[in-house]
């Protein structure tokens, strides 16, 4: 049974709703990229406030994942101003659990799930080395933290086998609970459920739910595909054609707004099970250098 939330998260309370009187964790004011003198989005206004889970969805080669960077620190805007938890946007940030696009790890890479895990405590942000943690009790509480963020996200049965030999699925549990192990109090992920197929789509997307829901960690997550997370959502985040508009799925997925961002007829069809899809989306959408191909 998966190890209860409160263990891995002491600190939280489940989740009641967005907070809404508290200060944002996260605050974008006119901001704007430029890469290669290009204009990737300009004029981004946005708040997260605490317990929050938001999609930055659009085209591939839109600026997604550019912006998630820039939320990250790791990306300078050209204009405008990004604060995280008060301060201004940086990397490997302790309150901040960062996975990133998965990319396929060959069969041959032998490091042990559980290692990878802990690489969250014992790297600099997101596996960069640094000294080990030292013996005696400051070891013992880092094996306990990696086996409870291994249970919590259900990966205990895979967590001795070596990291090329799972399924993409098993191995983005396996990098959602290193992004865990520090506690943060916001989770950003870049494309966790790119190449997964329905069945472990619908699995890795419940257990990203449970980290907003249970353990009220704030969510700010990439994808090209909104539909295994729709109905989790509070808001989403439309890139496209360097402009973005923000405000509930059913706000903004729709046939008028997204023409008017595509400055084409775009038409949002509904099925019946609630899924959405997009038709017309016009071609031509510049590449994105960071990542959301």
């Amino acid at each position: 049974m998966a190890t209860d939330s409160a263990s891995v998260f002491p600190a939280r309370l489940i989740k009641s709703g967005v907070d809404t009187h508290s200060a944002p964790l996260i605050t974008i004011e006119d901001a704007e990229m430029r890469l290669g003198g290009r204009v990737i989005w300009h004029d981004v206004c946005l708040s997260v406030q605490p317990g929050e889970f938001i999609a930055i969805v659009g085209p591939n080669g839109a600026g997604k994942s550019t912006l998630l960077k820039a939320v990250l620190g790791l990306i300078p805007i050209t204009a405008g101003q990004i604060t995280v938890l008060g301060k201004p946007a940086r990397g490997g940030a302790h309150n901040v659990g960062y996975a990133p696009q998965r990319r396929y790890i060959e069969a041959d890479v032998r490091i042990r799930g559980r290692d990878l895990v802990r690489l969250g405590l014992d790297g600099a942000r997101w596996g960069l080395p640094l000294p080990i943690l030292g013996g005696g009790g400051r070891a013992r509480e880092a094996r306990r933290r990696v086996e409870e963020v291994i249970d919590f996200v259900g990966a205990t049965d895979y967590a001795n086998r070596p990291v090329g030999e799972l399924s993409g699925g098993e191995q983005q549990r396996l990098l959602i609970a290193q992004a865990l192990i520090t506690r943060p109090r916001i989770l950003v992920l870049d494309e966790p459920l790119d190449s997964l197929d329905l069945r472990n789509q619908q699995a890795v997307a419940s257990l990203i739910q449970r980290v907003n829901q249970e353990a009220g960690a704030t969510v700010l997550l990439v994808t090209h595909d909104v539909n295994p997370v729709l109905s989790m959502l509070d808001r989403v985040v439309y890139v496209a054609r360097g402009q973005v508009e923000i405000g509930k799925p059913e706000e903004v997925i729709t046939t008028e707004t997204l023409s008017r961002l595509y400055g084409a007829p775009v038409e949002v069809l509904r099925t019946s099970d609630g899924r959405i899809a997009v038709i017309g989306q016009p071609d031509g959408v510049e590449g994105d250098p960071h990542g959301d191909h």
